[in-house]
C-alpha cells in the first residue's frame, strides 16, 4: 500500500507534491513534468536511489535526508542543475552523483552535469560529489585477412594468405562537470570530496589477425609449395582522456 501511495504521488504534478521518499534499497525517478521542482521534505532511505532526469534545471528542498549508502542520480544533460538545500542530513556513504554517460559505438560520451549546489545547513561525516566525465568508446577490432587457397596437382602454387585490416582509434572521454558549491563556511574542507576527472581515454581496436597462406599438396610427379601468410593488421591508436573539469567551493557565512 505504501508503495502504491509513493508512486501515486509521484505521477501527480510536482508542484502539489509536499515531500517525497524513497524506501530502503528500492530506487525511484523523479517523473518529467515540470523543469522545477521544489520540495518540503526528501526523504532517501538507506541504499536507495531517487534519478533525476536530464530535463530538471531547478531543485529546491527545504529538508533532505540522505540514509546510509543513499544516492541522488542526476542524468546527465547540457543544461546545468541548480540544487537548494536549507538543511540537509547526508549518512555515511552517501553521495550526489552526476556522471557523464560512457560513450557507445553510435554516440560519442557525455560530459558530468553541471552542477550549482548550495547547502544552507550541513550535517555530514562527508560531502561527497561525482561528476566525472563518460568514458571513450573502443574502437572497432580490425577484421581478420582470409586463408590463401592450398596448391593443386591441376591449377598450380598456393595462394598467399590476405592481411589483417588495421583496427580504428579509440575514442576521446567526456570532459569532467563544473561543480559550483556553497556549503557553511564551517564545514571543514577536508570532508568535501568532490570528483570532476575527465572520462577514461577509449581503448584503441585489435588488430585483424593475418590469413594463413595456402598449404602445399604433394602430386604424382611434383609438390606444389606452400604460400606466405599475409601481414596482421595494425592496432588503433587510444582515444584522449576527457579533460578535468571545475570545483568552484563557496563558503556560506
Amino acid at each position: 500500500m505504501n508503495k502504491l501511495m509513493l508512486l501515486a504521488a509521484l505521477a501527480a504534478p510536482l508542484a502539489q507534491a509536499e515531500s517525497l521518499q524513497v524506501a530502503e534499497h528500492s530506487m525511484l525517478r523523479l517523473p518529467n513534468k515540470s523543469s522545477s521542482v521544489h520540495l518540503d521534505r526528501l526523504d532517501i532511505a538507506d541504499s536507495a536511489t531517487l534519478l533525476l532526469p536530464a530535463s530538471l534545471t531547478t531543485l529546491k528542498v527545504d529538508h533532505l535526508v540522505l540514509g546510509r549508502e543513499a544516492r541522488i542520480a542526476i542524468a546527465p544533460a547540457p543544461t546545468a542543475l541548480s540544487f537548494e538545500v536549507e538543511t540537509a542530513q547526508l549518512g555515511v556513504g552517501s553521495e550526489i552523483s552526476a556522471l557523464g554517460a560512457p560513450g557507445t559505438y553510435e554516440r560519442a560520451a557525455r560530459p558530468g552535469r553541471d552542477l550549482d549546489l548550495r547547502l544552507q545547513s550541513l550535517d555530514a561525516e562527508q560531502l561527497a560529489i561525482d561528476a566525472r566525465g563518460g568514458a571513450g568508446a573502443p574502437g572497432f577490432a580490425g577484421l581478420d585477412g582470409g586463408n590463401g587457397s592450398p596448391g593443386g596437382c591441376t591449377w598450380g602454387t598456393a595462394s598467399r594468405g590476405a592481411n589483417g585490416h588495421n583496427g580504428s582509434d579509440g575514442h576521446d572521454g567526456a570532459a569532467g562537470g563544473r561543480v559550483r558549491l556553497a556549503v557553511p563556511a564551517d564545514f571543514p574542507d577536508t570532508r568535501i570530496a568532490v570528483r570532476v576527472d575527465g572520462g577514461a581515454p577509449g581503448q584503441p581496436g585489435a588488430a585483424g589477425k593475418a590469413g594463413r597462406g595456402g598449404a602445399s599438396k604433394g602430386c604424382l610427379v611434383y609438390r606444389t609449395a606452400a604460400a606466405s601468410d599475409g601481414r596482421e593488421g595494425l592496432p588503433g591508436q587510444p582515444g584522449l582522456a576527457g579533460a578535468a573539469g571545475e570545483l568552484i567551493l563557496q563558503p556560506i557565512r
